[in-house]
């Protein structure tokens, strides 16, 4: 009895068909249009709450001066910041600065957006001796 098994019987080649890795690239694509804007969005709302943590010590800083003279101003002159950018290392998101000037009573510091924060909703963020909160955008970004 002799049997021939190469004859009349092909295997189908192990592998993808082309159809088959254009799904996936298709639906890796997908998922990466989905995740994408949202991963974008977090890392903006990250720099956002390194800037409102910077204005909240330069706030600090500021009070501080108050309780030493009975006056934001120091010696009568504006004062100046002790760091002027957030994050204070590398790359610059926000410019911090006095918005407008100090008085003997009163200050508001601000954070500018700068660089790819620009898109960010919220705009400049501001925060004042009396501890109000608010942004250029008038969305509650606080």
């Amino acid at each position: 009895m002799n049997i021939n098994l190469g004859t009349g019987y092909r295997g189908r080649a192990a592998g993808f068909t082309l159809i088959e890795l254009m799904i996936v690239v298709a639906i890796i694509g997908i998922i990466a249009a989905i995740a994408y804007p949202s991963y974008v969005d977090n890392v903006r709302q990250t720099r956002r709450a390194t800037a409102q943590a910077d204005l909240m010590e330069l706030a600090q800083w500021m009070e501080r001066q108050y309780s030493a003279d009975f006056s934001y101003l120091e010696g009568g002159n504006q004062p100046v910041l002790p760091f002027t950018q957030s994050p204070r290392n590398g790359t610059a998101f926000y410019n911090l600065s006095l918005n407008g000037v100090a008085t003997a009573n009163a200050f508001s510091v601000q954070a500018v957006p700068t660089g790819d924060q620009v898109n960010d909703d919220c705009g400049t963020l501001r925060l004042a001796q009396t501890g109000a909160k608010t942004s250029t955008s008038g969305v509650d970004c606080w």
